[in-house]
């Protein structure tokens, strides 16, 4: 479990792309486009802090990419989750919803 608030923030976003990702292959573009879809407008991921994910999930094989066209017939990396990558989004999944929950019982208390 992270300890420093950078690392749960990054944590999360690379939790949530690789969420996106199950989707289906997007580029940077659909994949912002789709967490603020899903969150109502509430997760906006700029490209500062969206494309140095996607370089380190494939630096350490969790995604990979190839260029193709986007729907507007421009050129655009493709994303897509590995074996690897949706094992870590499994671990992390159950690690964010244990954490969410113990943040929960506390702020009721």
């Amino acid at each position: 479990m992270p300890t420093e608030r950078g690392d749960l923030l990054r944590g999360t976003l690379e939790m949530l792309i690789l969420r996106s990702l199950q989707e289906g292959p997007m580029h940077g573009y659909g994949i912002t486009e789709r967490l603020l879809a899903v969150s109502g407008d509430v997760l906006a991921v700029e490209e500062g802090s969206l494309y140095p994910a996607l370089y380190r999930m494939q630096k350490r094989g969790w995604v990979k990419s190839k260029w193709g066209r986007s729907e507007n017939n421009r050129k655009a990396r493709f994303y897509t989750v590995t074996a690897k990558g949706r094992r870590h989004l499994e671990s992390a999944a159950q690690s964010w919803t244990e954490f969410s929950e113990a943040v929960t019982k506390a702020m009721a208390t």
